[in-house]
């Protein structure tokens, strides 16, 4: 890595470990928002900083002759990615008493197995790779299933908070559609874009989809009337 590329990583630690902050202090004054929402977000960003600080202190990949793996990348997305769609499901749940634990356990096995796949397919070769990753989409189309079919379906029970379940589901799906793509794209797929693009890719794309998604979230909620 270039000392440009490292300083890439510790510019993204400072920036989750800023809204970590930022999230902290919202949470002091939580008005009609759950305070595991709040916990939720600081806990999405403190971790992908902490993940990402090992890349820069040279601990979180492996240089193996043909490409450099970003392990840590995965230890951070196998955490933080579950929390998000856990935010997303409870902001549909938001109103109701008893959360659907099925629908919950179901959207986060789902994203656990696509982020595990896209580690053995970095690890793969070339013939056996896109095996693991074509599995990792399968289990992206389910995610985006429940995401836009019973979660929204739970959502549109009350009008305001489906307006803001469809923004920040709308929002989220972008990024869930556009990680894959940065990584088929990337030193890990096909390698049409590696080194410093690579690096921007995954510094930008977590920045907004983590810090952004909380951001959108939680001041949406906080907008909500209490039932």
């Amino acid at each position: 890595m270039t000392s440009f590329e490292i300083s890439l990583y510790y510019f993204y630690f400072v920036v989750m470990i800023g809204a970590a902050i930022y999230f902290f202090i919202l949470s002091r004054q939580p008005k009609s928002v759950p305070l595991y929402e709040y916990v939720i977000a600081m806990m999405i960003t403190s971790w992908s900083g902490v993940a990402y600080l090992s890349i820069s202190l040279g601990q979180g990949f492996i240089e193996l002759p043909e490409k450099t793996i970003f392990f840590a990348r995965y230890l951070d997305w196998v955490v933080s990615t579950p929390l998000l769609l856990l935010s997303l499901a409870l902001t549909a749940m938001h109103y109701e008493v008893k959360k659907n634990k099925v629908l919950i356990a179901s959207i986060v096995a789902a994203d656990v197995f696509m982020i595990l796949t896209g580690l053995i397919a970095d690890f793969s070769p070339d013939s056996l790779k896109y095996i693991w990753y074509s599995l990792g989409m399968i289990a992206l189309v389910i995610i985006l299933l429940i995401t836009w079919i019973p979660l929204k379906k739970i959502a549109d029970r009350h009008e305001h908070l489906s307006k803001h379940y469809k923004r920040v589901a709308l929002y989220l799906t972008i990024f869930w559609v556009m990680y894959p793509t940065a990584w088929i794209l990337g030193a890990s797929g096909i390698g049409v874009t590696q080194g410093l693009v690579d690096t921007l890719a995954f510094v930008i794309l977590p920045i907004f989809s983590k810090v952004g998604f909380g951001l959108l979230d939680l001041h949406g909620l906080r907008k909500l009337k209490t039932k």
